[in-house]
């Protein structure tokens, strides 16, 4: 323990009121906000209202310390400022009442979560949805640095968490931009204004033609027997497999069913495989498969088809992924409500499009090949600069609990003393006011 740090029980200098349990049928459509924990999770989730009577201990006002004491795992459990305004709090949330003239709310906060993990293991409940009592919550104890101390180090993490956030902020932009960068790549190589040698080939050469001229035969559904959740020698794929546009292999599932070996459901390297079924967004996703031949079979929401001679696999694929094909698949795709939009072989094979030369396609092929090289390297480095700044945080609290985030000053009143003063002015209950400062 740092030098004038105190390791003290929560329920000594915190008292503890819990949220009201709203039922459905008074939500409603105006009122004040019904604090949910989601609404301390999400900022841009949705609020439920309440326009009744609600006694002072369930009311925020603004400022307010609360702790989630009730969900999931890694995504509910957690103290939290609240940043809004007037409003009611919703069960399973503590407002975390204590006296401001000895602790900095944003203080208590990091402390309080610096314990959430020893929490949830004496949580109650199952693997899903698990709480924490109130008398454990209050049993738990938090370290406590000075109060002149607890500011330097709140004010620190401040700033530290405002440059996070901001890095944060930027590099989520990036996703967003890489995806628009690769799809604008596709759509100027199926234009015809990519990798063309202009002495040599012009976008005269480009032929008008229809997905079905360039395939060997027709596209032919998969095959989706019941899975199993037990090993077996038959591998199935799942949508997931070819949703990116790119084929992963992680996604399958077995079926106890012996395949013949000459079915056209094992798939061979160069398959193309064009999802069927799936929502608006998704229908029609594309992939290639490049991985052994008779490893997988492919489920009934996918057509498997395959280029002729006419086209390479790549640029075939490149015409799935473009815009106008994709936007051919949506506008025909078909469904009942309630199930996801589907289209057919014939959808398919009447897709317009135009196809240049075979040379032509292998320079459009290796240019794009290279622009989606520079765009996977980026998003790996955005990956790994996402994650060293995740590690900021969990770095800097450790060292603000261990005394070193901010030096420490010999003449600040110690948290012991600070924690035997509060004893003498009386309880928690008596001492606090939502965490506003006392006279």
């Amino acid at each position: 323990m740092p030098v004038g740090w105190a390791e003290v029980p929560i329920g000594e200098i915190c008292d503890l009121k819990n949220g009201r349990a709203f039922k459905p049928a008074e939500w409603q459509g105006d009122g004040l906000p019904i604090v949910r924990i989601q609404n301390l999770n999400k900022r841009d989730a949705p609020y439920n209202y309440f326009a009744g009577e609600v006694g002072e201990r369930n009311r925020l006002r603004g400022g307010e310390l609360l702790f989630a004491w009730s969900g999931t795992p890694g995504t509910s459990f957690g103290a939290h400022i609240w940043a809004g305004g007037d409003a009611v709090l919703n069960q399973h949330i503590f407002r975390v009442d204590f006296n401001d003239a000895l602790f900095d709310k944003r203080f208590l906060k990091h402390a309080i979560n610096q314990t959430v993990n020893d929490l949830i293991d004496i949580a109650h409940g199952g693997v899903g949805l698990r709480h924490v009592t109130k008398g454990k919550f209050e049993a738990t104890k938090i370290a406590v640095a000075p109060l002149a101390e607890q500011q330097r180090i709140a004010d620190k993490l401040d700033a530290i968490l405002a440059r996070v956030d901001a890095c944060r902020d930027r590099l989520d932009r990036v996703a967003p931009m890489l995806q628009r960068f690769r799809q604008s790549v596709v759509n100027v190589a199926c234009g015809g204004a990519l990798g063309l040698d202009r002495q040599n080939s012009s976008e005269s050469e480009w032929d008008a033609a229809i997905l079905g001229d360039l395939l060997e035969g027709k596209p032919r559904n998969g095959y989706s027997p019941k899975s199993v959740d037990y090993v077996t020698g038959t591998r199935t794929l799942t949508l997931s497999a070819t949703t990116s546009g790119r084929f992963k292999p992680e996604h399958f599932k077995y079926i106890d069913e012996v395949i013949p070996p000459d079915s056209h459901l094992w798939l061979s390297p160069g398959n193309i495989l064009i999802q069927r079924a799936n929502t608006l967004e998704y229908v029609g996703t594309s992939a290639i498969y490049d991985r052994a031949p008779a490893s997988f079979i492919y489920p009934d929401l996918m057509m498997k088809c395959r280029a002729n001679a006419r086209v390479l696999p790549e640029f075939l694929l490149l015409l799935l992924k473009s815009d106008p094909v994709r936007q051919w698949f949506r506008s025909r795709a078909t469904g009942t409500a309630g199930n996801m939009p589907k289209i057919n072989q014939q959808t398919v094979m009447y897709a317009p499009v135009r196809v240049p030369p075979l040379k032509v396609q292998r320079e459009i092929t290796d240019q794009v090949r290279r622009l989606m090289t520079l765009a996977d390297e980026l998003e790996r480095r955005t990956t790994l600069a996402a994650t060293s700044v995740g590690n900021l945080v969990p770095s800097a609290l450790a060292k603000a609990f261990r005394g070193e985030l901010v030096p420490h000053d010999a003449d600040d009143e110690s948290a012991a003393v600070m924690v035997a003063r509060l004893a003498v002015q009386g309880s928690p209950q008596r001492a606090s006011k939502r965490g506003r400062r006392t006279a």
